[in-house]
């Protein structure tokens, strides 16, 4: 019984390993202070511990640093980010809900953004 259990657990970190890079076929630009949102987008997202995910559509996707550390910043969990306009800006701040939980962590901040765009070359 304890082997059965050993096994889907090594299956469950190989999957977690396997995921793919959303910036995988992608040219980085030169970084920037602001992301417009006032488009339809998706996330912003958690993709690791330190990177946030902002994808607009379209060809561009935006890389965002946290800076220091944010606890509970990982996959899955939510993001509840304050706004003030139509753009997220460095320094802009942000918590991490985490699954099955109703109090949201510390305030943490946005530190920066790195387009990735998809052809550029």
């Amino acid at each position: 019984m304890r082997a059965r259990f050993a096994t889907v657990a090594v299956l469950a970190l190989g999957l977690t390993a396997a995921r793919s890079d959303p910036f995988a076929g992608r040219t980085a630009g030169p970084p920037a202070q602001c992301v417009d949102t006032s488009v339809t987008m998706t996330g912003p997202s958690i993709y690791d511990d330190n990177t946030i995910v902002i994808n607009p559509g379209g060809k561009r996707m935006w890389k965002a640093k946290v800076r220091g550390q944010c606890p509970g910043l990982r996959p899955f969990n939510t993001l509840i980010v304050e706004r003030w306009g139509s753009q997220i800006c460095r320094n802009d701040r942000f918590q991490v809900l985490q699954q099955g939980m109703s109090i949201p962590s510390q305030w943490c901040f946005f530190d920066g953004f790195v387009p990735y765009e998809r052809g550029r070359k």
